[in-house]
């Protein structure tokens, strides 16, 4: 399968289509932060080893995504192809971007397990407030990836590869989260993506090789010049 471009990139992208939402729709279950306290110094602080597990989870789940887009984008060649160009660059800068975010997560419980509270959210606060941490790595390069994938899915579904209940789904995990503060309610929140971005998956890989590569636009050679 390493020696076929086709089946390579189609099992690939496939298979991260099912594997990246659901790495983050773990993430948020055993996330001690979702059913702790909100204070994630407190909640991290009190169970290390699950804050560590769910900091790994949404790092991979972040970083797979990012790859699973490009497989998205070969979806719109054929149509909705400027769409998808645009969603799939927001979606892959910013899905990146989001996992970098992960290292603040052992400083939160390193702190919440050596300070109180109120100390530990303040030494934060100042740290995520720095010029380069908020311009650099905040705003606006972690919201890319949450709005571009639902238009990354809905160029898939103009192209008409997945029904209109999958960028539905998707757009409704992912902005809606933006809606709730997170705790349990965004358990439902990520499961959506995942169900929408699981069956586009699970439809690649039973496309097979020759409808993936029909996406492919056939180009003439160029003529060669003759000698004058």
């Amino acid at each position: 399968m390493l020696n076929d471009q086709v089946t390579f990139r189609r099992v690939a992208a496939g298979v991260l289509l099912i594997v990246a939402p659901l790495l983050q729709a773990v993430a948020v279950v055993v996330d001690p932060g979702t059913w702790g306290d909100d204070r994630e110094a407190v909640s991290f602080g009190a169970n290390p080893a699950l804050a560590q597990l769910q900091s790994v989870l949404y790092h991979w789940s972040w970083m797979l995504m990012a790859v699973a887009a490009l497989g998205l984008m070969h979806l719109t060649r054929l149509k909705a192809t400027r769409l998808g160009h645009v969603a799939g660059a927001m979606s892959v800068l910013g899905f990146i971007q989001l996992s970098g975010l992960l290292l603040i997560d052992p400083v939160e419980w390193w702190l919440g397990q050596r300070h109180p509270p109120e100390e530990a959210q303040r030494v934060l606060d100042e740290m995520l407030n720095l010029p380069g941490v908020v311009f650099g790595f905040q705003m606006p390069w972690m919201f890319l990836g949450m709005a571009g994938m639902p238009l990354l899915t809905a160029a898939v579904w103009r192209a008409g590869f997945v029904g209109w209940w999958v960028p539905l789904l998707v757009t409704a995990g992912y902005l809606g989260s933006f809606a709730v503060p997170y705790g349990p309610a965004t358990v439902p929140l990520w499961a959506a993506p995942a169900v929408a971005l699981g069956w586009t998956g699970w439809k690649v890989l039973r496309m097979g090789d020759a409808a993936w590569a029909g996406y492919y636009r056939a180009v003439s050679p160029a003529p060669e010049s003759t000698p004058g």
